[in-house]
């Protein structure tokens, strides 16, 4: 099939991606529609995103990106490719954007200072100190899963682990601020949700979160410089490249980056990766054989399997073509991760959970680039600590039908039933 893409006759693709029906879906139901996309069109033009805070401009749109090569090629081209005009598929104000995203939303060089300049704040020593939280973290939950039995999955393990891993290792010590704290980490990825916004405009939920949120990071790095502690905060306010310091506007937005993407990812793949072991009992059964000697390959499926950000924009800085499309300069292009994580030409049988995949060159992370995941080791540790306890302390532990949130960016799960079968 043949769609013109000139700019002044382009044609919305059949299979719109922009709907919010469409990401009422279930995974499986929208692989469906993806595999149509990266084997006839994998470069496709789409009307504006469903649910977006600013009115759409007239024959607007974004090219979606499904194809596995395709996203990682733009990925590892910022020049082309920016980040600093809007992550999200939604038109969100960039004051907003850039107060949350922290270096997500930058381009360099400002993205490369930001960087690292929040590097220089995990040193060895806070590194090691951070794992062996986890480990203390995941034990302790399994002991009162243990306790309480069949229970909300998510509720008692998947949502606490992260939380807990980031305010211990921030600084957060109030529990009052940390729910405060949870539950404005919540709202910024959840205001496509009916059942979060609770009657509130998406905007005013957006707001409110982002504020609260603020205010913790604002008043924990002003306590810190007043009184240093051994936590991560102290290590920001403190961190130095170049002679150069964070402002407080850079640590609030990377607390915020923080509190939400170190939440979410690990929460996500967590929840996602209960539910394929259940489903997959020969691969729970693999891991458990050998779960030193398996679960480093393993985890990279973990995360290829849940692909909890869905998607990422970028905005084209000139004129380019792509997969046989032009793109011109400032386009919208969205980068469909989890259609990336599924394509045949990348992966054998995609549609398998397996914990054994090797090589297995997942975009879970993002597809490369200056932009790759900087949390991904300290989400690994906290999978690899958490699947220890649940496979070898709650081995017959059954994880029930999942309830997803509705929304375009987070492959994020409400709610699941498990049972433990003690």
């Amino acid at each position: 099939m043949t769609l013109t893409t000139e700019p002044n006759a382009r044609q919305y693709d059949p299979v719109s991606l922009a709907p919010m029906a469409f990401w009422a879906k279930s995974p499986e139901e929208r692989e469906e529609d993806y595999a149509v996309l990266r084997a006839e069109r994998p470069i496709s033009w789409h009307p504006p995103a469903e649910g977006s805070m600013m009115p759409p401009q007239e024959g607007g749109g974004f090219w979606a990106v499904t194809r596995h090569a395709d996203i990682v090629a733009v990925s590892k081209d910022p020049e082309t490719f920016c980040s600093g005009e809007g992550i999200q598929m939604e038109d969100v104000p960039l004051d907003i954007l850039e107060a949350v995203s922290s270096f997500l939303a930058t381009d360099a060089p400002r993205h490369t200072k930001l960087r690292k300049l929040v590097s220089a704040a995990f040193t060895p020593k806070r590194v090691k100190k951070i794992e062996e939280q986890i480990k203390a973290q995941a034990t302790r939950l399994v002991d009162q899963l243990i306790e309480t039995g069949d229970c909300d999955f998510v509720e008692h393990i998947s949502r606490r682990l992260p939380q807990w891993t980031i305010f211990e290792m921030v600084g957060v010590e109030d529990q009052e601020t940390r729910e405060i704290a949870t539950r404005a980490a919540d709202g910024m990825v959840s205001w496509g949700d009916e059942d979060v916004r609770q009657g509130r405009e998406p905007a005013e939920l957006l707001t409110e979160s982002l504020m609260a949120l603020i205010n913790v990071a604002l008043e924990l790095a002003e306590a810190r410089r007043a009184e240093p502690r051994d936590d991560l905060m102290t290590n920001l306010v403190q961190a130095e490249v170049d002679g150069e310091q964070l402002t407080d506007e850079e640590i609030a937005a990377f607390f915020c980056l923080l509190s939400i993407a170190g939440n979410d990812t690990t929460r996500n793949t967590t929840s996602s990766t209960m539910r394929a072991l259940t489903l997959n009992p020969d691969q729970r059964a693999l891991l458990r054989e050998d779960y030193e000697g398996r679960i480093t390959v393993a985890i990279d499926e973990f995360v290829r399997w849940a692909t909890p950000v869905m998607t990422f924009r970028r905005t084209a800085t000139r004129d380019v073509e792509l997969g046989g499309q032009q793109i011109k300069q400032g386009d919208w292009v969205v980068l469909f991760y989890s259609s990336g994580n599924r394509d045949p030409e990348v992966f054998d049988d995609p549609m398998r959970f397996d914990v054994t995949r090797s090589p297995n060159p997942h975009i879970a992370f993002g597809g490369g680039g200056p932009h790759y995941c900087m949390g991904n080791q300290l989400a690994k540790t906290q999978l690899r600590a958490i699947f220890w306890e649940l496979l070898t302390r709650v081995p017959d532990l059954e994880a029930g039908e999942p309830v997803y949130l509705a929304g375009n960016f987070m492959q994020a799960i409400k709610s699941m039933p498990c049972r433990l079968n003690l």
